[in-house]
């Protein structure tokens, strides 16, 4: 049983905090590091938060972003507090009164950049803080329209400038809790790898972390065109232009339902919007020159990371629990076999096809669905990330994560999300109820989690996680029962995508 009391008072640049001693850390919660983005604010870059007087407590997490419903349980919405103080972060640490400054971990959650909230019980960062004695801090930052959607009249990337206000923030503040900002690694899954990435290749947050972890990077970039016209076509659903001065005039939370919409009918616009039409999510990070000047693959491979030490990798089946999900497993027909291998094999069409088939001879229609679509979203944006890094002058180390998820009978592999519970500890939380639905929770899962920890933490410490860099011997540590390090495990895949460079998503249809 946990044991809480009245934590100690630590002062920020804008007011002061108390937090609350839970066992041997001290935990700080729903602290703003910018001005609620609303009314005036609204859809502009973020500002500093508005200072206070006196003592705030900091126990309980703030509000998450405005967002369309997602994987029930996923996102903690539906327990979490309501308000428009959406920009906050929250603070784990050993001890805020240290005068010996410990590493810190800034993470950055996940969620096709629509989803997700810092508050969910399955980013606990308990476990964590313990593993490596160190400063753990997880952010809020705004997903979505009023995050990602590019509209005339506001900064692109939102979502990626609150993200780095909140590294600017630790920067400011973390040694006040007994973190050192000289040592700052920043990490992330999924959508938030996807961030990781593009803060590696962003200017404005250079500077801002030493160390990165890229859990599963998603490849999708968008063009800005691409960005403008989705952007359009949900303001269209709103009956509205896709302008911020039009747009604020719709309540933030109500606002949702236009993505929502456009989201269900994005499937039909292959044709205009190619690849990212079945992923149906319009938001990504836009390359739009300014705040993301180039995607992370060319701004590595030009030597944007040679000062940042970077983690990156995958797990073995990412795309089985989107099969699953969509009630697919099994069902997959040679048709929608097809159809994926033309749309997202490299090279496209049937030369694309027939190179998938012809490399996998043995695979049915189900695999071929799953291994492509794995490929093109997650494991080999991944790969080629620590690749561009090694060509840039920079050093990665790469990991597979192999072990399978044992809930639901065993079906979901090692699909995506399921280091989360495995980093984090937590296996009955959000995304972890279905990865360990009805399954206990074993020795052997607790060992592999406690060593994933090891690593993380260890990276954070010292840039050592415990397994050789990537070189041109391609060797990653595998995460399975028994953790090995060998030649990369998807070569047939590699070989598959060499020379690829993941552009920018581009609009078909002018």
């Amino acid at each position: 049983m946990t044991t809480v009391d009245a934590g100690p008072v630590v002062r920020t640049a804008a007011g002061a905090v108390r937090g609350r001693r839970e066992d041997d850390l001290t935990v700080f919660r729903g602290i703003p590091f910018a001005a609620p983005p609303v009314g005036a604010a609204r859809f502009r870059a973020p500002r500093p938060p508005v200072p206070w007087e006196g003592v705030r407590e900091a126990y309980a997490f703030g509000p998450p972003p405005p967002q369309e419903a997602g994987i029930q349980g996923r996102t903690g919405v539906l327990d979490a507090p309501t308000g428009d103080d959406w920009l906050t972060v929250n603070v784990w640490t050993p001890d805020a009164r240290s005068t010996t400054p410990r590493p810190v971990m800034v993470w950055i959650h996940g969620g096709a950049y629509k989803l997700g909230h810092s508050g969910s019980p399955g980013y606990d960062a308990q476990h964590l803080a313990r593993a490596g004695d160190l400063v753990v801090v997880t952010l809020n930052y705004r997903v979505g329209i009023e995050g990602f959607a590019r509209i005339e009249g506001a900064p692109a990337n939102r979502g990626l400038l609150d993200q780095v206000a909140a590294l600017e923030w630790v920067r400011d503040n973390i040694a006040a809790f007994g973190g050192d900002p000289g040592r700052v690694t920043v990490f992330g899954e999924s959508a938030g790898a996807g961030s990781v990435a593009a803060l590696l290749a962003m200017p404005g947050a250079r500077g801002l972390f030493g160390r990165a972890i890229a859990q599963s990077v998603p490849g999708t970039y968008f063009s800005d065109e691409l960005a403008r016209d989705l952007a359009a076509a949900i303001a269209a659903e709103a009956g509205l232009r896709p302008t911020a001065a039009d747009l604020a005039t719709v309540d933030p939370r109500e606002l949702t339902e236009a993505g929502a919409a456009l989201a269900a009918k994005m499937a039909q616009r292959v044709d205009r919007w190619g690849q990212v039409a079945p992923t149906v999510t319009p938001f990504s990070p836009v390359v739009d020159g300014e705040v993301l000047p180039v995607t992370p693959w060319q701004a590595l491979a030009a030597g944007a990371g040679r000062d940042v030490e970077l983690v990156v990798g995958h797990n073995a089946q990412e795309y089985r629990l989107f099969v699953v999900l969509a009630g697919l497993l099994g069902k997959v027909t040679e048709e929608q076999a097809t159809g994926v291998l033309r749309l997202f094999a490299p090279g496209g069409g049937e030369a694309g096809e027939r190179a998938y088939r012809a490399a996998h001879p043995q695979a049915g229609p189900g695999e071929l669905f799953e291994r492509v679509q794995s490929d093109w979203l997650f494991h080999m944006p991944s790969l080629h990330l620590a690749e561009a890094q090694v060509a840039g002058g920079g050093r990665a180390h790469v990991y597979e994560l192999t072990w399978p998820a044992p809930g639901m009978g065993g079906v979901l592999g090692a699909c995506h999300g399921l280091d989360i519970p495995l980093l984090f500890g937590t296996y009955q939380a959000d995304l972890g109820n279905l990865l360990f639905a009805g399954a206990e929770v074993t020795e052997e899962a607790r060992a592999l989690s406690s060593r994933m920890r090891e690593s993380w933490t260890a990276f954070a410490r010292t840039g050592d996680p415990g397994w050789p860099a990537y070189d041109t011997r391609r060797l990653v540590q595998v995460f399975d029962a028994e953790p090995e390090v060998r030649p990369y495990p998807e070569e047939t895949a590699r070989r598959l995508w060499e020379g690829h460079d993941f552009p920018p998503l581009p609009l078909l249809t002018p």
